[in-house]
């Protein structure tokens, strides 16, 4: 009990500012006495509260999160412009936030194209997100621009292989080898309408709260960064037996 009482005062003091505030000083004081003589003889106390605290921040920034993904499904799951990857009348979707130039996309990618080759009911719905710079825009345009001439997914995956920089130069170089007609994508990646597309997946994300790329979204979850295939697996499998 005592225990509990200590981290309750630590976690007052360090992040609950406004209740803080509230004790006299002289309360302040008697409180921060306390702490120093047990942190004296238990210095994990405050490793403890620390932890409480940020445990705390999770909880509240997945309920914000699965509140925003709700307030979004259209957008998220329901957009016919968006492209598609996997089976397009798959019964579990996810959607895929990514960036051509994300080294850790191109680590999922991996992981995403050994899931999609096992389970043929997996629908992924792609939302580029181009956020490290010019060239991840330039990327993104020519991947949107791919998807007008039907190849959006062999355009993706020669992006994701590449070991370099997509610049403008090995873009097009690939387009070719993946049979793009080159001069039309390259006019089509200046419609403005492809640069509001992008516009709208990065405001999306803002709202999800989405921090980097890769990010998941499976059902009402968000998942941040790279996953394992053995993890995609057991999450389709959940929100398969979920949707049942």
């Amino acid at each position: 009990m005592r225990r509990a009482f200590l981290l309750a005062a630590a976690g007052t003091l360090i992040g609950g500012r406004a209740i803080a505030q509230s004790f006299t000083q002289a309360q302040r004081e008697e409180i921060v006495s306390i702490l120093r003589d047990a942190l004296r003889r238990d210095p994990s106390i405050l490793r403890d509260a620390f932890g409480a605290i940020q445990a705390a921040e999770e909880q509240e920034r997945t309920g914000a999160q699965r509140a925003a993904i709700a307030a979004h499904r259209q957008a998220l799951f329901g957009d016919a412009a968006d492209p598609v990857r996997g089976n397009p009348r798959g019964n579990v979707t996810i959607v895929e936030f990514s960036d051509a130039r994300c080294p850790y996309c191109k680590r999922l990618h991996g992981e995403m194209t050994q899931l999609l080759a096992r389970d043929a009911q997996v629908r992924v719905i792609m939302k580029d997100l181009p956020i490290l710079g010019p060239q991840s825009v330039v990327a993104a345009r020519a991947l949107l621009a791919a998807q007008r001439q039907g190849r959006y997914p062999q355009l993706f995956d020669a992006l994701m292989a590449l070991r370099g920089e997509p610049t403008d130069e090995a873009i097009r170089e690939e387009a070719a080898r993946v049979g793009l007609d080159v001069p039309r994508l390259l006019r089509e990646m200046e419609d403005p309408a492809i640069q509001r597309r992008l516009d709208a997946n990065v405001a999306l994300a803002r709202t999800l709260r989405i921090e980097g790329t890769p990010a998941l979204v499976i059902g009402d979850t968000l998942v941040p960064g790279a996953v394992p295939l053995a993890e995609l697996e057991r999450m389709v499998a959940a929100e398969r037996q979920r949707r049942r």
